[in-house]
């Protein structure tokens, strides 16, 4: 039986809720310090994956391209994703109330939707990148100048930031009332969305903005830039010319795939035929899957990072020399109450 957390009386009947109850992925007390030990071990590998990365295209002159400065902030966010729902969850793995602030599942809704979202339009400014590249190879360099990247980045950036706080402002103007139990791991949009004091038309505005601006917008774009890449690649005449352009765009493919795969049928499904556990598997996958293997897809596979990272003499000289994975310097931005903000 689940007990609620504290609440506060309004002038009438109705409760305010002070905090949320969040259960978490399983509901087996015996499994979770085996859980906590996988997912620390998950997490330090996203964290020094994604450090190495940026390491690798900051450090070596050769890989100062676009596709890499692109790259960069993909790794920074990816750390910056996983760092809003992983350490809350691993401590409540391993205390008795699993609990969070109301004010402090305000800020991870707001963090996760501003980096997700961001990822979202990131891919889609990669897909555009790798269109470029293709259809307009001998140009590449004018029309992928840094102004533009910058602009492009920027814009990515602003746009996550501008739909989650407009999406936490949305949701956080009706009262919740009722159970403040979030059956999840984190607190997820869509789950705080039937929290809410009855107010359909809030509730369905949250869902469509949630629906068109992070997933089917950038999702679209990227599809879009795809469209034009095939039928590029179906007019070279070459099949090693082919096989070229397709090695181009692999990496990202996979990627988006790893993303937008498990978000889309979390995000865009039907009510009916899906349970909460697999709600939680597959907010897991598009959480955790990326940012564990985008190191290896997009690093592994190319022999110029690979060149770079030996360069740096070694892998654990240079992650301890370049990169403290906790202020994430080598972008130059800091966010050491990152890590720590979600545990409120």
């Amino acid at each position: 039986m689940q007990v609620e957390g504290p609440k506060e009386m309004t002038g009438g009947n109705d409760m305010i809720i002070m905090e949320f109850t969040l259960l978490g992925l399983f509901h087996h007390p015996e499994l979770q310090p085996l859980l906590f030990l996988a997912f620390l071990t998950i997490y330090i590998l996203i964290l020094m994956g994604n450090a190495l990365v940026i390491l690798a295209t900051v450090s070596d002159p050769v890989l100062r391209t676009p596709m890499y400065f692109f790259l960069q902030n993909l790794a920074f966010l990816e750390i910056c994703y996983t760092s809003v729902t992983i350490p809350k969850m691993l401590a409540n793995l391993l205390l008795e109330k699993k609990t969070i602030s109301f004010s402090g599942c305000a800020t991870q809704m707001y963090f996760f939707l501003f980096f997700g979202t961001t990822v979202c339009y990131l891919l889609a400014v990669i897909s555009y990148d790798r269109f470029v590249a293709i259809c307009n190879p001998l140009h590449y360099p004018v029309l992928m100048c840094r102004r533009l990247c910058l602009l492009l980045v920027s814009g990515c950036w602003v746009t996550g930031m501008s739909v989650s706080l407009g999406q936490t402002a949305l949701i956080y103007s009706v009262p919740f009332c009722g159970s403040n139990i979030i059956n999840h791991f984190f607190c997820n949009v869509l789950l705080l969305v039937k929290l809410l004091c009855p107010d359909s038309r809030v509730n369905e505005v949250a869902k469509v903005l949630m629906n068109v601006l992070v997933i089917i917008i950038p999702f679209a774009l990227i599809v879009a830039s795809y469209i034009c890449i095939v039928t590029a690649i179906l007019r070279i005449p070459s099949l090693d010319g082919k096989q070229k352009a397709i090695h181009t765009c692999f990496s990202h493919l996979v990627s988006v795939s790893l993303f937008y795969g498990s978000a889309i049928f979390r995000y865009l499904r039907l009510n009916s035929g899906y349970t909460s556990g697999m709600d939680k598997l597959l907010s897991l996958l598009y959480t955790v899957a990326p940012a564990l293997l985008n190191p290896v897809i997009y690093s592994l596979r190319n022999q110029q990072v690979k060149a770079a990272l030996r360069k740096n003499g070694g892998l654990t000289q240079s992650f301890s020399k370049h990169v403290n994975v906790f202020s994430c310097e080598p972008l130059g931005i800091t966010c050491p109450s990152l890590l720590l903000v979600m545990l409120v």
